[in-house]
Parts: structure tokens; sequence; C-alpha cells
């Protein structure tokens, strides 16, 4: 098990490399996270949802994501209350206190889907969440030592030296655990180096002397090493070199949710994409795109409240592309209605009337694995999900802009989306549809055209796929450099 002295200290990425180190060695490896709190998530084959940071380890592990991986799954919809998740499917809402008498029945969820994932594979990584020294977390625990004791894991406890008091942190959270999770504690990571390791060096003979635990290794800042990110959009990646053709803003909303939608976008060479948050303007941008959100009327709210609508409106009626997904879908048409109180007390709002097109939340929500196809331009077999809890139907002169064909393997027909006569708006329910190269690479010629570039000498096509199993390559290779493997091999069991 990889705990952390808190979060963001890089414990998603070093489970997803070291699912792929022991891939490569030959082992069945599995990753598992008992409990996620994290807006952006995924759909399995199944048509379960589960965080999107086991999908990143699942895929260095090379195996299909599957619920049993993130038993429990919270997604915040209010700053003390969240949608709970029980292996896949909505259980109900909950706020702080409620959750916490509900742990026991918890609980018993996580050991049933980390006992299925025991009996097919080789070893588990699983990874930890926050701290385990929240001392007021730890009746119930059921994300860090309470799962490590549960299924007797050996733990690494990971520190990140960037933000400064590594040694304090690692330290100050073997004071607080109880002297049974201190022994359980086999070695300490150091992540996120950078500088000059000899200067190091005396604090870390200092920290193995003063706790008797070694240091497996010290993992260096990998700034260039590119992963889908989970809770939070690392802006420092987000950096531009030269002149880029396309320029597209993306809104980062309070609630927005599965913002990695647009992680192949960042990487096409020609695209300039930024995400603008809260005080900053829209400014020039060739396209703008509203994401999902976890609260869809609150978040509209928070564009009229900034200003943003006023800017979305501008940029229409100059003759750029707006584009919604999802939620942004939603906040596209005339109307959002919610009159079982789903999100707000509000009843509904009014949209940006872009789209002919009114919306309806449900109590119910959507999750499907999906295959589409575009009713305009070619006819390609697009790959998606949908995670929706709203239903939204268009005036009979607005067209759709997708045909699903497929739903978890079954064969369906369902129109999907709306798009303006002249192609510059459109909105879709459809999640992950600039994975597919096809697609993406279209959407961009479609942006150039419109702002009259007609002639251009494209790169050398980006597969999105073949990117990142890559990176999970290149993530292995560093971890492998890094850290005494064979160290941790040893700790785990295996040969």
């Amino acid at each position: 098990m990889i705990q952390g002295t808190g979060s963001f200290v890089g414990k998603s990425i070093i489970v997803a490399g070291l699912c792929r180190v022991l891939k490569q060695d030959g082992y069945r490896v599995a990753p598992f996270k008992s409990q996620n709190m994290a807006l952006n998530s995924f759909v399995t084959m199944e048509g379960g949802e589960m965080g999107r940071a086991q999908v990143v380890q699942a895929e260095a592990a090379g195996l299909q994501p599957h619920v049993d991986m993130n038993p429990i799954l919270l997604k915040p919809n209010t700053d003390i209350g969240a949608q709970v998740i029980i292996q896949g499917k909505v259980f109900r809402n909950m706020n702080a206190d409620e959750y916490h008498g509900f742990k026991k029945e918890a609980r018993r969820r996580v050991l049933e889907s980390y006992a299925r994932l025991a009996e097919r594979y080789q070893v588990i990584v699983i990874e930890g969440a926050g701290s385990p020294a929240e001392i007021n977390l730890r009746d119930g625990d059921i994300a860090n030592m309470g799962v490590a004791e549960a299924i007797d894991a050996p733990v690494l406890l990971v520190g990140d030296i960037d933000k400064g008091g590594v040694f304090a942190s690692l330290v100050g959270t073997l004071e607080l655990l109880s002297n049974a999770e201190r022994e359980r504690i086999k070695g300490f990571i150091i992540n996120k180096f950078r500088g000059d390791f000899n200067l190091l060096a005396p604090g870390l003979k200092f920290l193995e002397k003063k706790t008797g635990i070694p240091v497996l290794g010290v993992i260096p800042y990998l700034m260039d090493l590119y992963l889908p990110e989970e809770d939070g959009v690392v802006l420092e990646k987000i950096c531009f070199q030269g002149r880029r053709q396309v320029s597209i803003a993306v809104l980062y909303l309070p609630h927005i949710s599965n913002f990695t939608d647009f992680d192949p976008l960042e990487k096409e060479p020609e695209v300039n994409l930024r995400y603008v948050q809260s005080g900053q303007k829209i400014g020039e941008a060739d396209a703008v795109i509203l994401p999902g959100s976890k609260n869809t009327i609150e978040d509209f709210l928070f564009l009229k409240r900034e200003g943003y609508v006023d800017e979305i409106l501008a940029l229409r009626r100059s003759g750029k592309m707006v584009i919604g997904i999802c939620g942004g879908f939603q906040m596209l048409g005339r109307t959002i209605r919610d009159p079982f109180g789903v999100e707000t007390s509000l009843g509904g709002v009014e949209g940006l009337g872009l789209l002919n097109v009114e919306t309806m939340l449900k109590r119910e929500k959507m999750t499907f694995q999906v295959k589409a196809v575009p009713l305009t331009g070619e006819q390609e077999i697009l790959q998606g999900y949908e995670i929706h809890m709203g239903d939204t139907e268009r005036e009979s002169c607005v067209p759709p802009i997708f045909k699903i064909i497929d739903r978890l393997g079954q064969k369906v027909e369902v129109e999907d989306g709306a798009i303006s006569a002249d192609g510059k708006v459109w909105g879709t329910y459809i999640h992950g549809l600039f994975d597919n190269d096809g697609f993406r690479r279209r959407f961009i010629d479609f942006i150039r055209r419109n702002k009259g570039i007609f002639s251009w000498s494209r790169s050398e096509d980006f597969n999105y796929r073949a990117f990142k199993e890559k990176e999970y390559d290149r993530l292995a290779a560093a971890l492998r450099n890094a850290l005494d493997i064979e160290r941790i091999y040893r700790i785990i069991g295996v040969p």
C-alpha cells in the first residue's frame, strides 16, 4: 500500500508506475483504492462509475478498469456533502456526519471488492487517501491504515519534498500513528525532488537513523512526464512554446468534472489550450468549451456573476465556436429545470439560449459506455461514455450532432446532442470524444477553416492512445531508476 503524508504528494502516479513495472516484469497486477473523493470519473464497460486515477492505474497495468478497483467514490456537490457511489452505482447523497455513520457498511463493500481482486491477481498495489495521520478520521478508517490492517498489507510512505518540510512531515506522520501502524511502514519514498542530490543525502541519513525505516528512493520532479490528472488541472503543465494556430479556452467551473476530456487537445502541437479560472477573462479564443459540472445550475449562475455569459455571447456574435460537454451542453440551451431539487432549491434557470433545447434534471443517473457516429462529416465510429442526471429535448428544427449506436454492448439508436445551423455551436452528453484521433483532428481543422486558415502543413498525426502507453513506460523507467525496486519486491513478498 502506498500512503502519503498528505494529499497531492504523488501517491496516484507512484501506484500507476509500480503497476507498470510489475506488468513489465510479468506479474498479474491490479490497482486498488478503497475510497476516492473526486469529481473526475469514468464509466466502465459494465456501466459502473469509478475514479479516473484508478482508470489510469488500470491502463498502466494493461487492464480494463473495473469498479472493484475503486469501490467507494465520493463526488462532492456541496462544501459538506457528496454523492456516494458504491461499487459503481449511486447510493445516495450524504453529508459528512451521515457518511461517518455509514462507514461500517462501506468497509464491508470495500473488503468485498478487494477479495474479488485478490482472487484474480498476484499483486495488488493499493493507494491510500490523504494522510494516515488524520486522527479525527481514524475511527472506522477505510482509506489508509484501516485497510492495510484488514488485509495485512505492508506500507510505503510518500513525502513531497517540493512543498518543503518533507522530513518533518514524514517524522510527524509516524509520531501520530500507533505502534502497530508504525511497524507496518516498511520504507519511505521522497517524491518531486529537484536540486543537488548531495545536499539531500545528509537529511536521508538522519531520517533513517531517527526512524529506523529505510529510504527506498528519491523520485525527481517529472516535469516533462504527462499523465491524466484526477483532482485538478495542473496549470504548470500547460505551457506553450512558439506560435499555435488554434486557441481553445476551457472555463474552469467551480464544480468542474471530467476535465480529462480535454487532455488530448492539450497535447496537440497546433493547439494552445488554456483553462480560464475565476477572475480571468476569456479574451481571444477561436473556441470556448463549457465542460462537465457536478452542479450545473450553480456553475451557470457563477458564469453570470463573473461576466462570462456576456463574454461567451460576444464570442458567438463574432463567429467563434462555443462547445458544451454534458453540463456545459445543458448550459447552452434555453432553460435548465430542476423540479426534484437534484442540484438546487431554485427550481431552474434560464441558460445561454445558443441552442433551442431544454433540460430537465432527474433523480436517476445515466452511466453508459457508448459508441456513436457523427451525423455531420465523416461517419467514423467514436467511443466515449455518458454520466448525467438530465434529459435534454431539442426543438424539431434543431438537429442532433451524434447518433449513439451502442450502449454497454447493446445495439441502440439514440440521438444525442444538438448543433447550430452553421456548425459553430454544439453540445453533447458524450465524454471522451477528443480521445478519438480522427474526430479530434477534424475538430481542429474546422476551427482553422473558421478563422480563415485554408492551407496548412499538418504536424505528424498524434495518436493519443499510443502516446499514453509511451508515457506509462517512461514513468516505469523513471521509478526503476529512482527506487530500490528489488527491495520493494522483497517487501511485497514476490521474487
